[in-house]
């Protein structure tokens, strides 16, 4: 497979570091990067692409606000001070953006919220709708809350999980080093970058080195492990430097980066996830009307639903028959199996007066459903 080019990218999560971001030795902000960074996201952006930015620097910029000392924090002076930087971090980015007329989103996340369908389903209907409206959503780990037994650690990983809950194309993380290489290059003067990786197996896994950053609290092995989660979602992802000024348009000129392929695209692997990696937990049967629908590309109304069995919960995955009891398709349900069962038949205005709130207007969003059968291998 060539290496790809980046304006052959739709949708692109760029991760940036605190020790970009953040001057180590001040503790501020790197003013005329993130600027010139701007300007690469505005360039994207203008161009009718979708940019999400999963950001660090909140630990770092509270720190420095707080003037506390050097050295390893316990987990409440974390939290604390990633409480004050976080609106320090929300605020750099809405300006910066803002100078290009971008709208800004912060999306604050945990572990639990990318593992757990409910919580999932609903971060990626918040993105979905902020890049609907051509915001950008700036996402980082809520630091605030996460204890060491729910948190990601790293924003690595963490934006491997954001590019494939948003069906990401491409995920870009700037780092300071401009790729992978052979060996440690601080360690080992003959270690040689490795333009393009094709798998991500045990003999990459090995290349990879630990954190050399201070302020970083990743390295090169949560860069490889954030490559697997990223190209087995069907997301594309590179490592490349973030120490020179526009580094996403010297990416698109060519300069030196590390690129880990998919041979799959998010939807189609968030389609063989939900058809052969889910256990259904319910039925929905639906008219003959919505079958052709579905079969159109049409997602699944309420008003298509003659039966519903089974005990779900939102964001499970049901088993979809048509009148005959045959199977249509399968997907992740919107509503509890009770709402479900109460707005079946219905037009999407009497949802509302039915439940009392206003809800999805989808039973099933067609990006949620899988219709006929989806391969489960490659």
């Amino acid at each position: 497979m060539s290496t790809p080019s980046l304006k052959n990218f739709r949708r692109i999560v760029v991760k940036v570091g605190s020790a970009l971001l953040v001057d180590q030795d001040r503790g501020d902000v790197h003013e005329s990067w993130l600027n010139a960074l701007a300007a690469d996201i505005a360039a994207l952006h203008g161009d009718g692409r979708d940019v999400l930015i999963v950001s660090s620097g909140s630990i770092a910029l509270g720190r420095s606000k707080l003037k506390l000392p050097r050295g390893p924090l316990k987990l409440e002076e974390s939290q604390a001070a990633a409480a004050v930087g976080q609106i320090a971090l929300a605020r750099i980015w809405s300006e910066v953006l803002g100078r290009h007329n971008i709208g800004t989103g912060q999306i604050l996340v945990t572990l639990q919220d990318t593992e757990e369908r409910r919580r999932y389903l609903n971060a990626r209907s918040t993105i979905a709708k902020l890049l609907e409206w051509r915001a950008v959503p700036v996402i980082n780990e809520n630091d605030t809350i996460a204890t060491n037994e729910i948190r990601y650690g790293d924003n690595d990983r963490l934006a491997a999980r954001v590019a494939t809950m948003a069906s990401a194309d491409l995920l870009i993380l700037l780092s300071d080093i401009d790729g992978l290489y052979t060996a440690p290059p601080h360690l080992n003067p003959d270690a040689k970058l490795i333009p393009v990786v094709d798998s991500v197996n045990a003999s990459i896994e090995a290349m990879a080195g630990d954190a050399a950053s201070e302020l970083s609290r990743g390295g090169m092995r949560t860069k490889v492990e954030a490559a697997k989660i990223a190209t087995q979602g069907g997301t594309h992802m590179l490592i490349a430097s973030g120490k020179i000024e526009h580094p996403l348009r010297a990416i698109s000129e060519g300069a030196r980066c590390t690129w880990f392929l998919t041979p799959a695209n998010p939807v189609t692997s968030r389609k063989r996830w939900i058809a052969g990696s889910l256990e259904p937990k319910g039925t929905l049967t639906i008219d003959a009307g919505a079958v052709t629908a579905l079969r159109n590309g049409r997602s699944l109304l309420p008003a298509g639903v003659i039966r519903v069995d089974g005990q779900f919960a939102r964001g499970d995955a049901v088993i979809v028959r048509g009148p005959d009891t045959a199977e249509v398709g399968r997907g992740l349900v919107a509503y509890d199996a009770d709402d479900a069962d109460r707005i079946k038949g219905r037009s999407s205005p009497d949802v509302a007066a039915i439940l009392g709130i206003t809800g999805r207007a989808e039973m099933i969003h067609r990006d949620d459903l899988v219709v006929g059968h989806v391969p489960t291998g490659k």
